[in-house]
């Protein structure tokens, strides 16, 4: 207040009467509110039409878009080629509902094209066609006998970083539209003690020599068989060889003794089972249900139950789990997308959906699926495989399986695995599920085997460097 009327009481002095420096007071407050005025209609002018050019190239980009999509090829694109790549118009979601659930089961050809409202789109596919067309001929082959005939087949090859299909075929004798490579009805059996191994390496720190032991016979699952006992009649054995053997009481006491309903349910999402995974394609999730009762504990980590179901898709994604440092990726079988003009439209993406295991564990399962191949359920299947020409420069690991289906009504073979190239980079995981009838035909571990060496054969010789000698 004392300072207001020092200031009053100068002016009083320098004016000639107070009105004069009324009125001057008011003078200069109205050339500041115009001055105020002006300076912030500038800027309000300067952000208005900052935003009107924005707006405008956003409805440019936008008209130039329908335009392209609608109009003769003479039409003028706005965006270059390369910001359609870095930006995609579409995603999963929009070419999932583009495609309308098409099945994309036995392609013969890498890239196709659909119509949807009168426009044009084409597809790329992430397929390996050579692959792809080799295993639908097998298929066509093998289930052409008609007393060997299997009821379904479902067969998925894929590139485990990416998680890029290379190869997707199924057969279905009585529903020729499905495809059995994302159905999840198929009861998953022994493949599930992948995520028992898992867990039991992971949570509890074993190792591929950790020491077991079981009474009874190998492939039964009685309760006497689940104490928790050592006598006279006891075997003793490794985590390596129950695994490779799949030793049904070995992994029935780790599901009830050791880890228990939460680590069970916690490692059985981790690997993706009761979710939803993103894909162009509409596929079931797989199903499990953990109860706290004892003996269904035991069942579900031997997997020696009908009620845990898994698709082919979903067996591809456990194996790239061993093969990726533990990392659970999204499936993807469209590469690209484009319109009539060539635009690119949608492009898909490496897109990791979680670290399910640490690599650590990761790399004890590859080891202790090697030996399945080596001496375990799948060593007749690849009998030999270290002396043929292909096979002998690559390191192959898997998980059997095999049980009947809900009804019965068939036999369920699977075939879990992966196929690493020595000295490269070069990866290939594969999931096969057979469904055989009365009579069994071709395994699933035959289908992987072949699939194994074709690919690579291809791999191989488009690859090496060494010029091959040739006969005159």
């Amino acid at each position: 207040m004392q300072r207001y009327l020092e200031i009053t009481d100068k002016h009083l002095f320098e004016k000639s009467s107070w009105r004069e420096y009324q009125r001057s007071l008011k003078q200069e407050a109205k050339k500041r509110s115009v001055f105020n005025l002006l300076k912030y209609a500038s800027v309000f002018i300067f952000m208005f039409m900052a935003v009107i050019a924005i707006i405008g190239g956003l409805n440019g980009n936008a008209n130039s878009t329908s335009e392209k999509m609608e109009q003769p090829e003479t039409s003028v694109n706005i965006l270059s080629q390369e910001t359609y790549e870095k930006t995609p118009v579409f995603f999963k979601k929009d070419v999932k509902r583009l495609l309308n659930n098409l099945p994309l089961a036995n392609l013969k050809k890498e890239s196709f094209e659909v119509e949807v409202k009168g426009k044009k789109y084409l597809i790329d596919t992430t397929l390996d066609i050579d692959l792809q067309n080799y295993i639908s001929d097998k298929i066509k082959k093998y289930t052409s006998r008609k007393r060997y005939v299997s009821k379904q087949i479902g067969f998925v090859a894929m590139d485990p970083y990416s998680g890029k299909i290379r190869a997707m075929v199924g057969f279905n004798k009585n529903r020729n539209a499905e495809n059995p490579c994302i159905n999840s009805e198929f009861p998953a059996a022994s493949v599930f003690k992948i995520i028992t191994a898992a867990a039991a390496i992971e949570k509890y720190g074993m190792n591929s020599d950790s020491k077991l032991n079981y009474n009874g016979r190998k492939y039964s699952l009685y309760k006497s068989q689940l104490k928790k006992k050592t006598n006279k009649y006891s075997h003793f054995t490794t985590l390596r060889k129950s695994f490779a053997l799949s030793i049904n009481p070995v992994f029935g006491k780790l599901g009830k003794l050791l880890l228990g309903q939460t680590v069970l349910a916690q490692y059985a999402k981790a690997f993706g089972f009761n979710r939803d995974i993103n894909f162009e394609l509409d596929f079931d999730p797989s199903v499990i249900t953990i109860t706290n009762e004892p003996y269904q504990l035991a069942e579900i980590a031997c997997g020696f139950n009908r009620e845990t179901t898994i698709s082919p898709l979903h067996g591809a994604l456990m194996a790239s789990v061993v093969l990726n440092n533990g990392i659970l990726v999204e499936p993807t079988i469209i590469n690209r997308l484009t319109d009539h003009n060539g635009r690119i439209l949608y492009r898909s993406h490496f897109t990791p959906i979680h670290q399910a295991i640490t690599p650590h564990a990761s790399v004890v399962l590859a080891d202790i699926m090697k030996e399945t191949i080596k001496s375990g359920t799948l060593r007749k299947a690849f009998r030999g495989y270290k002396k043929d020409r292909v096979l002998s420069r690559l390191r192959i690991g898997g998980k059997s399986g095999s049980i009947k289906n809900k009804a019965r009504t068939a036999y369920i073979d699977w075939f879990v695995g992966y196929a690493h190239e020595k000295k490269g980079d070069e990866k290939l995981v594969i999931s096969v599920v057979v469904a055989h009838g009365k009579y069994r035909g071709v395994k699933a571990a035959h289908y992987a085997r072949e699939a194994m060496k074709r690919y690579f054969s291809a791999y191989f010789a488009k690859n090496d460097s060494t010029p091959k000698k040739t006969k005159s």
